[in-house]
């Protein structure tokens, strides 16, 4: 039995192509049910998939390493209605020990974005979580997560890679502080509704914000985001001048968002506003 990985990352490719692999969007369960039945290169029905802003990866056991990764990246492709010229290039994958080392990396946070980002070691809990609902978690994945999670833990349990401001959320919040102090009161835009966007707008809503506004080029992402968050409303692209106007705090946390950010919308930001 070996260890197989397949994946797209942050290291592979740009963000308007990450977030058309989204697994969370889709239903990771769904995903593993798919391919649990499919049996690709004799799984044996042992399957994990690691779905987050930054990385879409799947793990998996099989005997036939060259038969289950034609079957992964074809599936990847199918369950997402892609092109497959399009994805296949951003598609990598090891086996066995690399592979496992690769995860124990990510649960770590050095594989981050951001390195030793806080939140990627309980993301991949929730992966191990979500593949053992579905029934495709067996003794080896079983035994390969639980070793990452000890592995994450003493990273950041033994090493400084997890202190000060090491994840984008707390960095801008730490930042918003420094040039404001109190945030109570204070109206926020965040630019992107993907999971840091999230996070971001979360930290913000536990210092006091009064106004949240998630702005995303799909206006179902961030309704969807604005009502995870509670209390946060969603805003179109298209009236982003208005979002921006209305603003204290702007907050980027998608890769689109500086080609978008033209000199009016810059000039919205800058022209005064009158005081409450």
């Amino acid at each position: 039995m070996h260890l197989l990985l397949v994946g797209i990352s942050h290291r592979t490719a740009p963000v308007e192509v990450r977030e058309r692999v989204d697994f969370q969007a889709r239903g990771v369960e769904l995903a593993l049910r798919t391919l649990a039945s499919r049996n690709p290169g004799g799984s044996a029905g042992e399957i994990a998939v690691l779905s987050t802003c930054n990385r879409a990866e799947l793990y998996m056991a099989c005997d036939d390493v060259a038969s289950a990764k034609t079957a992964l990246v074809s599936f990847v492709t199918a369950f997402h209605d892609l092109d497959a010229t399009a994805i296949e290039p951003h598609i990598y994958d090891v086996t066995d020990l690399e592979a496992a080392r690769h995860l124990f990396r990510v649960a770590a946070g050095l594989d981050s974005l951001v390195v030793g980002e806080p939140q990627i070691l309980g993301q991949v809990k929730e992966a191990h979580s979500a593949a053992r609902q579905a029934e495709t978690a067996g003794p080896l994945l079983n035994r390969l997560f639980h070793s990452c999670f000890a592995v994450g833990k003493r990273v950041r349990t033994e090493t400084n890679l997890g202190s000060g401001a090491v994840s984008v959320s707390y960095a801008a919040v730490s930042l918003a502080r420094k040039i404001f102090g109190d945030l109570e009161g204070r109206s926020v835009v965040v630019l992107g509704a993907g999971e840091m966007g999230k996070l971001t707008a979360q930290h913000m809503k536990s210092h006091g914000v009064r106004q949240v506004t998630i702005v995303s080029r799909t206006i179902a992402h961030a309704a969807r985001t604005a009502e995870a968050i509670g209390g946060a409303t969603a805003a179109r692209w298209d009236d982003m001048d208005a979002a921006l106007a209305a603003a204290d705090i702007v907050i980027t946390a998608t890769g689109a968002a500086t080609p978008i950010l033209t000199k009016a919308h810059i000039e919205a930001v800058m022209r005064p506003r009158r005081s409450p």
